[in-house]
């Protein structure tokens, strides 16, 4: 498989020796110093990897970042940055970063660290992928927004739906309302946690044999909500 890379990072000396690293790894890379020439090209291409620097003409990465996010929830993204606070750290983590290297850098520990992500991007393109999912008496088709329950056939709305997918691609893990907000209701709207909440309800009695007693939708106080799918038909 041919990974494709888009690297953003304004200083040309740096772009071109990190893009001939990367080549030399056998990477395809697209490379831009310009923010919104970066994001022309992530709407127009498709990419593996994105690998964006902070402070860059016009806008900064950050923002950058952050319309990514809203384009695709799922493309890893590599802050490579001379901001290298803890402030700056969790600002770009928060921003939607799955990882944040500081300048100067270890070359062998970038290109690991960017292997990694790699990796990750497969297993989500393979995530995006899912027409169909069925966990316990339960199948939902993520086509026509409709779900088969203990309970009968129900029509989902847009917004359920990318929630429930959200929970079902980090089945058993703890998903934060941060991650919640930032996946399913953009960077615009903020709802409240109890919103959230009246979702989870909401699952528990379309899918849940007893929503009193849940299976598979679970509130975990002061963190976020998980899903546990147990064992699947």
């Amino acid at each position: 498989m041919l990974y494709r890379i888009l690297l953003v990072e304004d200083e040309s000396h740096l772009r071109e020796n990190i893009r001939t690293n990367l080549e030399l790894e056998g990477y395809e890379v697209v490379s831009t110093g310009v923010g919104r020439e970066a994001l022309k090209h992530f709407k127009e291409q498709r990419f593996n990897l994105v690998i964006l620097d902070v402070m860059l003409p016009e806008m900064s990465g950050y923002d950058i970042c952050e319309q990514m996010r809203l384009e695709d929830s799922h493309i890893p993204i590599l802050f490579l940055t001379a901001k290298d606070t803890s402030q700056d750290i969790v600002h770009g983590l928060k921003k939607g970063a799955d990882d944040y290297l500081t300048k100067p850098f270890n070359l062998e520990e970038f290109l690991l660290r960017t292997k990694a992500l790699l990796k990750r991007s497969v297993k989500g393109a393979e995530r995006k992928e899912m027409d169909t999912y069925r966990f316990g008496p339960n199948q939902i088709d993520f086509k026509t927004y409709q779900a088969k329950t203990p309970h009968g056939e129900i029509q989902l709305t847009k917004k359920e739906l990318k929630l429930l997918k959200l929970l079902i691609e980090r089945e058993n893990e703890v998903v934060s309302r941060q991650d919640i907000l930032k996946n399913v209701w953009g960077y615009d709207v903020y709802p409240s946690t109890r919103t959230i909440d009246n979702f989870i309800l909401a699952f528990r009695k379309y899918f849940e044999e007893d929503p009193r007693n849940p299976l598979f939708f679970h509130s975990v106080r002061g963190v976020g909500y998980q899903f546990t799918p147990l064992e699947k038909d």
